[in-house]
């Protein structure tokens, strides 16, 4: 199964191919893990003539043809009534262009379904007022980049159409250096490391990111080991791209999964944690609209730090010595 690859409100076309053939309609889409929609949902669209087989409307029930081609013309999402709510927000950096934080564990950077609000935008929206509203587009003000809900540290985000154009353009160029610090299970060899693998949606679990041999975009993951402890690697990953859940696919992938990440990870051995032991440490970049030179460092949360402090005691009642003291 080929798809394009397009942006939500718009025309998706996809090649039905020799195993999906004899598919049901509704069932071969429900199936796309880029669509992200349940059979209810595609039987909808299908009844509102936003579907078609060849270029012809269908039904539900229709069994799909080998190259048979599937149109879908996507409704744009309804955008959410982004409001602001004020709460307490750990700011390292602002001026009038961009703000540096460190983010919570915990905390959802812009609305989505199940978030309508209480994420990072709607406290940005109150913090900087109506400076921000609109940056970038209405849905995400301000956001370049992301955390997962339950990363913690360091993130920029733009106050001005500048700063957003520039800091968008420096990521995409990969000047933009951005290190976590991260407990993996097993112990990590060799001392310093690349993963280049594209990363994609997961062909059978939608809300999953995958490596995959096709339909991925590149990522490349550098890891520096930075102590070893019996079971348990501490390491530094430093991303030259930014795909979604890059670090935590990327180490899963070489069967090295975060200790705690609750998707990609394992049930046992997580030490007591309830979050993933990964946290965005180091962050560098030029300023877009000054050209001064950046760079914020954050330690780790009491969380992380206690795990690792734990571990180092072990460690060390086996007469081992911690490799950074």
């Amino acid at each position: 199964m080929s798809e394009a690859n397009l942006e939500e409100g718009s025309r998706r076309v996809f090649t039905v191919q020799g195993e999906a053939a004899g598919t049901r309609l509704d069932v071969f889409l429900a199936k796309i893990a880029e669509l992200r929609l349940s059979r209810s949902q595609v039987q909808q669209l299908i009844r509102d003539g936003r579907v078609r087989v060849d270029g012809r409307p269908a039904k539900p029930s229709l069994r799909l043809a080998a190259g048979a081609e599937v149109e879908v013309i996507l409704p744009p999402p309804a955008p959410p009534d982004l409001r602001p709510e004020a709460m307490p927000l750990n700011i390292v950096y602002e001026d009038e262009h961009l703000v540096v934080l460190d983010k919570p564990a915990g905390l959802v950077v812009h609305p989505a379904p199940g978030h309508p609000g209480g994420t990072l935008v709607n406290a940005l929206l109150a913090h900087c007022g109506s400076e921000l509203a609109g940056i970038g587009g209405v849905l995400r003000p301000g956001i370049v980049h992301r955390l997962d809900k339950d990363t913690s540290g360091l993130m920029v985000v733009a106050k001005s159409e500048a700063a957003h154009r520039g800091l968008s353009a420096a990521i995409k160029a990969r000047k933009v250096e951005r290190a976590y610090l991260a407990l993996a299970f097993g112990e990590l060899k060799p001392d310093v490391s690349t993963v280049d693998a594209p990363i994609g949606r997961h062909p059978v679990q939608r809300k999953k990111m995958a490596v995959v041999e096709r339909g991925g975009r590149p990522a490349r993951t550098r890891l520096r080991v930075l102590e070893r402890f019996p079971g348990y690697t501490y390491l530094e990953a430093t991303l030259e791209t930014g795909r979604t859940h890059q670090i935590r696919v990327h180490l899963a992938f070489i069967g090295h999964p975060v200790v705690g990440d609750p998707v990609y990870g394992r049930r046992q051995g997580n030490l007591g944690l309830n979050r993933q032991f990964l946290h965005a440490a180091r962050l560098s970049f030029t300023h877009p609209v000054s050209g001064k030179e950046l760079s914020f460092s954050s330690s780790l949360p009491q969380d992380l730090a206690l795990v690792l402090a734990r571990l180092r005691q072990e460690k060390c009642g086996d007469g081992q010595k911690p490799l950074d003291e």
